[in-house]
């Protein structure tokens, strides 16, 4: 079974379609949604663990010029 995750994410301003755009070159999404509210992004992703969900979001979603700030949300 996968592992899960939402990111919420919050981006600097005039960023949110090219992050978009970034987000989308990463293997694990699953779903890209802009958002309105405290967030601009919330993503789904999907990883063999959840060692693999941190790798994800450390190494290719924080590495995305544009993000200020995230939340990952694991699903239990």
């Amino acid at each position: 079974m996968l592992a899960k995750a939402f990111v919420l994410i919050e981006t600097a301003v005039g960023k949110t379609k090219k992050v978009v755009v970034s987000l989308g070159k990463i293997e694990n999404m699953k779903s890209i949604d802009t958002v309105t509210g405290p967030y601009d992004i919330i993503t789904t992703i999907e990883a063999e663990t959840i060692n693999d969900i941190g790798d994800v979001v450390t190494g290719k979603i924080h590495a995305v010029d544009g993000i200020s700030r995230t939340v990952t949300c694991l699903v239990v």
